[in-house]
């Protein structure tokens, strides 16, 4: 064969192989118009740029020997199907309403071209209204399929996600309502095509919200476990969440920018300004399992990356820990009691980065070490809390405060100061105690009991929570984060294939 350029490529990043038919201008020009009758085929691979952006790249070889080319394309061909972790055939779910409503477009235009290209056959399911994916997920033949793929947001995400862990506990015949059930891991993996307003779990396990970026994620088989906590409530199942389940702050901006929604994305902006000035704080007890299994801290450096070490070592420290205790013993364990007056609790099962904060919530969360990074953010000044929302975009160490601490938790539980129950009475409450809240918050003279929780973006009533985190209960069409992936060329030469 003859080629015209020098193309290092992993064979696990080829695409697809095609034999090319080459028209009578091509073969008038350059090298071929020496050749009486060229044979060709065109390799598409993946190729790496800036900033953890793929694209589908091509290269054409050619040469006059018709039964060299077709062992060239057999060959290649075979390498393919030995490349067992591909998928063959998905189900999508679009949501054509998330984020700027680009969803179907997005599919049809950038998606389903590189699949098609890729021989992936595809179910596409447009959902008509929410829980419409996690309810049709209860009912489809699930095994048919190599991998579930969302397009849309987080939201949708989310929907998926409960659709798929729902089914395999139902199959499974575990009572997903029992807090201390060990559930069934999730080994269909799910693709999660960016197309909503904040695409965090996107951005947190590729590094990009890109959807050529995840669709070639998807297309050559990557999986990424990923750990997932559950929410109870008085032995209630309550939701999963993957990313963040925040309180206080977080929750406030969710559940004010939800009756904005009319606003688009700047919902986002004009809530938050809102909820920082209104400098909420709320009373309660943190109840928490440090995760003693989990290798590093929230403060370190080590950053989850691609086949991270923390997070291999950390789920055999955890196998080991409950064969050697069982789940059964977990209450004898050690826990840990705070309580105080807090703006924001957050519990981030990843770093929580997105293009606002590069660094996110907890920057050396890992994915999938069965722990979650607990912030607790105490009651301080204005001009404090200011400064640490400020290190969440910047390289400073944004648990450098005195009224921040951090844990490396795999449960915990939160119980208001003001129970649950006596909700209905807050109106009389806050007759009661108006100057006292007056005192409180100078600015709106509010008399708000109890905050609500942002549960990967989705609002959850209730303030009271107990929640467990499941290691790598399901698995990603991603790799976690690359090192180093800044020039077009950055390929593992250790694992490279060259085609001559």
């Amino acid at each position: 064969c003859v080629y015209t350029e020098n193309c290092f490529v992993p064979t696990s990043e080829i695409i697809a192989v095609e034999e090319t038919e080459l028209n009578k201008k091509q073969r008038n020009t350059g090298k071929w118009q020496k050749m009486a009758k060229p044979h060709a085929f065109t390799v598409y691979y993946v190729k790496k740029a800036r900033n953890h952006r793929w694209r589908c790249s091509d290269v054409t070889f050619w040469c006059v020997d018709e039964h060299v080319c077709n062992q060239w394309i057999q060959a290649l061909k075979e390498l393919l199907e030995m490349q067992k972790s591909r998928p063959k055939q998905l189900l999508v779910y679009i949501n054509p309403y998330g984020g700027k409503r680009q969803g179907k477009r997005i599919y049809e235009q950038k998606v389903a071209p590189l699949f098609s290209l890729a021989s992936i056959s595809t179910d596409v399911v447009v959902t008509e209204h929410a829980n419409h994916a996690k309810d049709n997920l209860f009912e489809v033949n699930i095994n048919k399929y190599d991998g579930v793929v969302c397009v849309g947001g987080d939201g949708m995400f989310s929907e998926v996600m409960h659709g798929l862990i729902g089914r395999m506990q139902k199959d499974s015949g575990i009572d997903q309502n029992n807090p201390k059930a060990p559930l069934v891991q999730c080994n269909i993996r799910i693709g999660i095509i960016p197309a909503g307003s904040t695409d965090c779990i996107c951005y947190s396990t590729v590094g990009i919200s890109d959807p050529v970026t995840s669709a070639l994620h998807i297309i050559v088989g990557d999986c990424q476990p990923l750990d997932v906590s559950s929410i109870h409530y008085n032995n209630t199942f309550l939701k999963y969440y993957v990313s963040l389940l925040g309180y206080g702050f977080y929750g406030d901006i969710l559940k004010d920018s939800e009756k904005k929604r009319w606003m688009g994305p700047m919902r986002y902006d004009y809530s938050g300004f809102k909820t920082f000035l209104s400098h909420h704080y709320y009373e309660g007890t943190i109840s928490f399992q440090p995760a003693k299994h989990a290798l590093g801290s929230p403060r370190d450096k080590d950053r989850c990356r691609t086949g991270c070490y923390i997070c291999k070592r950390s789920e055999q420290q955890l196998a080991e820990e409950q064969k050697e205790c069982g789940l059964k013993h977990e209450e004898d364990e050690e826990w840990k009691v705070i309580k105080g007056k807090f703006l924001a609790i957050n519990a981030v099962n990843m770093s929580c980065a997105c293009p606002r904060s590069p660094k996110g919530l907890s920057p050396a969360a890992h994915l999938a070490d069965g722990s979650a990074d607990l912030i607790l953010v105490r009651k301080c000044s204005r001009f404090d809390f200011l400064r640490y929302l400020v290190r969440h975009t910047n390289q400073d160490d944004q648990f450098d405060f005195s009224f921040v601490d951090v844990h490396r938790v795999k449960s915990f539980q939160f119980t208001s100061k003001l129970p649950e129950d006596n909700e209905s009475n807050v109106a009389d409450i806050g007759k009661k105690r108006f100057g006292q809240f007056c005192r409180d918050h100078p600015i709106c003279c509010c008399n708000i009991a109890n905050s609500t929780w942002n549960c990967d973006g989705e609002t959850l009533d209730g303030s009271a929570v107990e929640v467990r985190v499941h290691c790598q209960l399901m698995k990603l069409f991603a790799r976690g984060i690359e090192e180093n992936c800044k020039d077009e060329a950055a390929y593992s030469q250790s694992s490279v294939e060259q085609l001559l």
